[in-house]
């Protein structure tokens, strides 16, 4: 008999939890594809969406610390709730802790001090992530910056390993470079320094280009045989 009940109890509760999905997806736009993926705001939360998958339309929920705006993907077509922009949609941002994370899913510094890592939250579990090198994580923009937007918090010299000059020699490469002088970095094509306000900055030339210590240019790779394995 109780089991009974329970059963009954059980359907009674995933009855409703149903029409509650069900009421939601009144009035959400029609799948406009039958094919393929595609996510929609949900109307008034900004914790929910309404998913289409090939052909089949869902109402989804974003997880503890995500939210949907449609742009950025952290898991599950959901973003970090603060790069959501929620507009009129009320949005729900109590905490589910876990040990290491504030939220379920989110972005935290891995020291008080200034640090090349940070901790990335993901369903709880906290894992050591690393900024690109020559940059360092800044709590507030939730970002990995330039150690010299952080003075005196972080020392760009320890951070890069290169102490800018005060000037360079006047017919030198680098002073073709002045104010932001250039300099190569030992034994890699793939990167270079540059200082800006007399603090040292790590960069790549990008667009598959190279550096080219004797210019200190940034060359088509054919140009710098030499550098074959840092492509």
């Amino acid at each position: 008999m109780i089991e009974d009940r329970r059963s009954m109890t059980l359907l009674a509760l995933v009855a409703f939890l149903a029409s509650v999905e069900a009421a939601a997806l009144l009035g959400a736009p029609p799948c406009p594809d039958p094919h393929g993926v595609h996510a929609y705001a949900h109307p008034e939360s900004c914790n929910a969406f309404f998913l289409c998958t090939n052909g089949t339309l869902t109402l989804e929920y974003c997880e503890n610390g995500l939210l949907f705006d449609g742009h950025g993907a952290v898991y599950h077509h959901c973003n970090y709730y603060w790069a959501v922009h929620c507009g009129d949609r009320k949005a729900e941002l109590e905490p589910v802790s876990s040990p290491g994370c504030e939220y379920q899913f989110g972005l935290y510094p891995a020291t008080d001090a200034c640090s090349t890592t940070y901790i990335r939250c993901a369903h709880g579990h906290p894992e050591e992530a690393h900024c690109d090198p020559g940059l360092v994580y800044e709590a507030k923009s939730r970002n990995c910056v330039w150690p010299d937007q952080l003075l005196p918090y972080c020392n760009p010299e320890e951070i890069v390993g290169f102490k800018c000059p005060h000037k360079v020699p006047s017919h030198s490469a680098a002073a073709k470079f002045w104010p932001y002088p250039r300099f190569p970095v030992p034994g890699d094509c793939g990167r270079l320094i540059t200082c800006v306000d007399g603090h040292p900055r790590l960069l790549t030339c990008g667009d598959g280009k190279l550096f080219d210590s004797a210019s200190l240019s940034c060359l088509d790779p054919d140009e710098l045989p030499h550098c074959a394995n840092n492509l």
